[in-house]
């Protein structure tokens, strides 16, 4: 079974599920990959029927899967992801003696990848995306690109690589109108824009909102234009930083999963690096976590951090039992060591100890927990130790 059959069948499966949320989005995604201005014509008029008839499940569904059938008979050839887009080697950034420096960092990255980029404030985050960015210049080390898109001209650079700061700037005129403005310097027809437009609109869970000002909408909802704006341009290199800075935690979780969907394009990849604070919900989508500290880099998926990981089991834990009482009942489980670190407990055991031991141990004796989380192979390790 090829990608876009395994994907069009899980597609099937939502709405089998009734599941119409998650299962429009997939829709959505695979159409994205046709390429095809007809099936985002039927996506779009589909997209404002949904929103005329928001009850109306079973005929929505029956709609989507003839999309779906249709989907199916084009052929889409998917794009092979093997060859870094940027090689960085040793590369660093100082501001001079005695002031903060960055790296050396190695890093290759490779489209349809995510790249989480974690470490506390002050540790080089923003510096080394605005170094890849190419907005300031690395004081050591080599730097290479390898586009698909020949690169003559500073705009040719700008729309592969894609920085987007923390805080945007402000848009005015309709939300709407600003895409198609995006899209006119591309070279295509304004039917064609129109269509692009619209399709990335319904992608991003916007159509409600195509009409507004940048004023009328929330900050969840900025950040979402902002992206539709970006990914018109089809960039090759996205670079995010802070994008979960000022969404609620349900809004974090649905835009990483679009990225990750929309980077995770057959013929369309994107190579995504993002910073956040947001630590879990980056790592569950990333395929790969760079952790940065005082400027280091540390590589989540190397050998010598494999091999620290399997020497131990690490367990967060929230819960209203006092530090003594913990110490008692992990002994037997070999517990190591314990410690109080920003109001929760960090046990540290055994590598032969299995976290389903633990939570054992704390059921049996009545432990009321608030939270829990094996994170010994979470870079949230680095964060506590």
């Amino acid at each position: 079974m090829s990608t876009l059959e395994k994907r069009l069948k899980d597609v099937f499966v939502f709405f089998e599920n009734k599941d119409t949320v998650l299962g429009y989005r997939k829709l959505m995604d695979c159409a994205l990959d046709t390429q095809n201005l007809d099936i985002y014509k039927q996506i779009i008029n589909l997209t404002d029927w949904k929103s005329k008839h928001p009850n109306q499940d079973d005929i929505f569904i029956s709609k989507c899967l003839k999309v779906l059938e249709q989907i199916a008979l084009i052929n889409v050839t998917a794009y092979n992801t093997f060859k870094p887009i940027v090689t960085a080697t040793n590369i660093t950034k100082s501001y001079g003696n005695n002031a903060f420096k960055l790296g050396p960092i190695s890093v290759s990255i490779n489209k349809g990848n995510v790249y989480g980029l974690v470490g506390e404030n002050g540790n080089g985050k923003t510096t080394l995306l605005r170094v890849l960015a190419k907005e300031i210049k690395h004081t050591s080390g080599s730097l290479e690109y390898n586009f698909d898109k020949p690169i003559k001209t500073t705009f040719d650079l700008r729309s592969s690589l894609v920085y987007i700061p923390q805080r945007t700037q402000k848009w005015y005129g309709s939300l709407k109108d600003n895409l198609k403005f995006v899209l006119s310097n591309y070279n295509i027809s304004p039917e064609e824009n129109e269509i692009r437009v619209l399709m990335m609109i319904c992608r991003l869970g916007l159509w409600d909102y195509k009409d507004l000002k940048w004023s009328e909408l929330s900050s969840g909802y900025k950040m979402r234009f902002e992206l539709a704006r970006t990914l018109l341009r089809q960039p090759e290199l996205l670079l995010l930083d802070e994008p979960l800075a000022n969404l609620d935690v349900l809004a974090q979780q649905v835009i990483l999963e679009d990225l990750k969907s929309i980077c995770n394009s057959l013929n369309n990849p994107i190579a995504l690096i993002l910073s956040s604070q947001q630590l879990y919900e980056v790592e569950k989508v990333s395929d790969k976590v760079i952790y940065l500290k005082n400027g280091k880099y540390t590589d989540n998926n190397n050998s010598k951090v494999e091999q620290d990981i399997n020497k131990q089991l690490i367990v967060e834990i929230d819960c209203n039992t006092s530090r003594a009482t913990l110490q008692e009942i992990f002994t037997p489980i070999a517990l190591e060591k314990l410690v109080f670190n920003g109001g929760v407990f960090i046990a540290y055991f055994n590598a032969n100890t299995m976290f389903y031991e633990v939570l054992d141990v704390l059921g049996s004796n009545k432990v009321n927990v608030t939270y829990i989380r094996d994170i010994s192979k979470s870079t949230r390790r680095f964060f506590v130790s």
